[in-house]
């Protein structure tokens, strides 16, 4: 029908659209979620990312000569707006300090505080944009093993750069060495700068504001957060201008391998359901009466009522109806 067929035609380029997200026909998770399950595979990534910042230090010498050339690549093409913005947050304090609470404290709350939105509210889109925001820190983990890179904080103060974070130190949580609590900035990796998954994670929240914030000022807040993101990292001499190109870049690449990932992960539980078959069997027949042989539950029952009696194959239990006998009994009874 016409009426019918319109709607459809122009619904498909939408649709088109969220298949990254929806994957409903290929990669949809064939059981609910829990927050059991999810809590600690979040976990677990997190300290994959961590230990393997910690194990990926590199050679010193060739973390500041990565750092230095980066700086010179900029500098060619007129990029590098880490200065300026450094020099301003080192002479305004009322700038500096809230910049260094943003860049050592909101990428611990805010990502977690998308993730469990999307958990509560949007269960759907929950799955695709988690296994995005993982795929693409493990790839930013390669970056931090593969390139080493000194951040503008940690050159020579010949470069002209200032550590706001030690500056404004006193102001702060954080010690004078590192973003990390006081006394701890030894246990991290601070030439893990290429890519920066700061602006990477604040991209990821905004893209999730954006698409499935119901409001303008969550719109609003999915342009910002990155975009303040991005000028916080370079302004602090955390990051340089491509260490944040990099970080967009990363989530670029975990966002096209997302729906392979989810597909590598379902055959994955496929294969394992085919391995244990009472694990898969219990969970897949757990909405069924059905339990083995053609064995029916009644009601409430978790296993079958016996259908024999004690005193011969055909008589029925004293005090039993159709009913509790189930359907098969029931279909016998007629």
């Amino acid at each position: 029908m016409p009426q019918t067929d319109a709607p459809r035609t122009e619904a498909a380029p939408r649709a088109r659209l969220g298949r990254w997200t929806d994957l409903r026909n290929s990669a949809a998770p064939h059981a609910r979620l829990r927050w059991w399950t999810e809590l600690p595979l979040i976990l677990l990534v997190y300290a994959s990312y961590s230990a393997g910042r910690l194990l990926a230090r590199g050679d010193t010498s060739s973390a500041v000569h990565h750092g230095l050339e980066i700086l010179r690549i900029e500098k060619f093409f007129h990029l590098n707006a880490e200065h300026p913005l450094n020099r301003l947050f080192t002479r305004e304090a009322w700038l500096g300090v809230p910049a260094d609470f943003w860049y050592a404290s909101l990428h611990y709350l805010v990502t977690p505080a998308i993730l469990i939105w999307l958990f509560r509210s949007r269960t759907v889109r929950y799955r695709a944009a988690r296994t995005w925001l993982m795929t693409s820190t493990f790839i930013g983990l390669i970056g931090f093993t593969l390139l080493p890179t000194c951040p503008p904080r940690l050159l020579s103060p010949g470069h002209g750069f200032v550590d706001t974070m030690a500056q404004y130190s006193s102001y702060g949580w954080w010690g004078g060495e590192a973003s990390a609590p006081r006394g701890l900035g030894g246990m991290t990796n601070q030439y893990a700068a290429m890519p920066s998954l700061h602006v990477g994670w604040a991209l990821w929240c905004g893209v999730m504001l954006w698409r499935y914030g119901r409001t303008p000022a969550a719109k609003v807040a999915g342009v910002a957060y990155p975009l303040l993101t991005t000028i916080v990292v370079m302004g602090t001499a955390n990051h340089y201008f491509l260490d944040a190109a990099a970080g967009a870049c990363v989530m670029g690449v975990g966002l096209l391998l997302t729906p392979f990932v989810m597909r590598l992960a379902d055959r994955l539980r496929t294969g394992l359901g085919a391995r244990f078959p009472r694990v898969s069997g219990a969970s897949r027949g757990a909405g069924s009466s059905i339990v083995s042989a053609g064995c029916q539950t009644s009601t409430g029952e978790r296993i079958p009522r016996q259908r024999e009696s004690r005193t011969g194959p055909g008589a029925a239990e004293p005090g039993a109806s159709p009913t509790d006998a189930g359907d098969g009994a029931a279909a016998a009874a007629r």
